[in-house]
C-alpha cells in the first residue's frame, strides 16, 4: 500500500493550525471525518485508539517526520491524512526538533503486515530530504499529491 493509493487532494491539509502532536492528530481525523474516510460516531474512538499508540511512544521518528498510526475495526480499508506545519509542530521527536509533515494512518484491525507494509512504505519515502523539500515546498495540495504519486514510483 502506497502513499499515493492512501491520500486525496481533500486528504492533504497543507497548513496545519496545531502546535502539538495531540492537536495534530486531532485535526488529521477531523480531515478523515469530513472526508468521508471515518464516520463521525467513530471518530472519537479512533482518536483514542491513535492517542493510545502515540502515548506508548512517540511516532515522531526525525527529520521533521511525524507518522501517528493505529489499526481498528472501525475501518475495511487503509486510510489516511497528511498534514503540513508551515512553523513545526511539537512532536516528542526522537530528535527533539519540531515537525512539519504529520501523516496519520489507519489499518483495519488484523492486518498486521499491511500495517507494517504501509508504515515502512511511508517512513522510507520519507526518508528522503528532496521528497521532504518537495512536500514543504508544494504551493497547494494538488501539487503536493503529485509529487506524491511521481516519488511513489522509484
Amino acid at each position: 500500500m502506497d502513499l499515493g493509493d492512501i491520500l486525496s487532494n481533500e486528504q492533504i491539509i497543507t497548513d496545519l493550525q496545531a502546535a502539538d502532536r495531540w492537536q495534530a492528530i486531532e485535526e488529521l481525523i477531523n480531515n478523515l471525518v469530513t472526508t468521508g474516510k471515518i464516520k463521525p460516531e467513530n471518530k472519537a474512538a479512533i482518536a483514542a485508539v491513535v492517542k493510545k499508540r502515540e502515548t506508548s511512544m512517540s511516532t515522531g521518528i526525525g527529520f521533521g517526520i511525524g507518522i501517528p498510526h493505529a489499526s481498528t475495526d472501525l475501518i475495511t480499508e487503509v486510510v489516511g491524512a497528511l498534514g503540513r506545519s508551515k512553523t513545526g509542530v511539537q512532536f516528542d521527536s526522537l530528535d527533539n526538533q519540531p515537525v512539519n509533515l504529520v501523516m496519520l494512518f489507519l489499518v483495519p484491525q488484523g492486518q498486521f503486515q499491511k500495517h507494517l507494509h504501509t508504515l515502512a512504505n511511508i517512513a522510507k519515502l520519507l526518508h528522503r530530504a528532496e521528497f521532504r523539500q518537495a512536500l514543504e515546498h508544494a504551493p497547494d495540495a494538488e501539487s503536493m499529491l503529485k509529487i506524491i504519486r511521481e516519488h511513489g514510483k522509484k
